[in-house]
């Protein structure tokens, strides 16, 4: 548990806290990030305006609980024409910080972990891509051991994910 949920510090300023999340508190809600985002014109579910109101307004559970925060494709549109100067993308990426913290994370990405950790690639190699590989020339990828894979993941806390995968299976 982290000192700033000891204290009961606002939502907004946890995330002003953090690195990339400084400049939340600027946003004034114009709507110029949500105009200018390309995912925001493909999908309703994710308006950069909504989520950061939503963080202003400490709605902790709500932004974690949509999975939108993940959405973000991070192109900088939005931060270039922010009139207040607020760094969307950062506060993205500071939030998806703490949502992977709390074990607030998309399945895609438990799905990840546990491909890391049991056979070291997110996504098997099949045997049409092997003959494909050998086709052209390529020499056959070799199953390497994944023992210093997961101690890195270990220490990093990234294994915690398969095992939160394999709880909820």
């Amino acid at each position: 548990m982290t000192k700033i949920k000891e204290y009961n510090v606002p939502f907004s300023k946890e995330v002003s806290s953090r690195y990339g999340g400084e400049t939340i508190v600027l946003c004034y809600q114009c709507g110029t990030c949500a105009s200018s985002c390309p995912v925001a014109k493909t999908t309703e579910k994710f308006n950069p305006r909504e989520i950061f109101r939503l963080v202003l307004l400490g709605e902790r559970q709500e932004v974690f609980q949509s999975n939108a925060i993940w959405l973000c494709s991070s192109c900088y549109n939005c931060q270039e024409r922010c009139p207040q100067m607020v760094e969307v993308a950062d506060v993205f990426f500071a939030l998806r910080n703490i949502a992977a913290e709390e074990g607030h994370l998309p399945n895609m990405y438990l799905e990840f972990a546990s491909a890391l950790i049991n056979d070291g690639r997110i996504v098997p190699v099949s045997k049409f891509i092997e003959r494909k590989r050998e086709q052209i020339g390529l020499p056959p990828l070799k199953s390497t051991g994944t023992d210093a894979l997961r101690k890195i993941l270990a220490a990093t806390g990234f294994n915690n994910l398969q095992l939160k995968k394999e709880a909820e299976s």
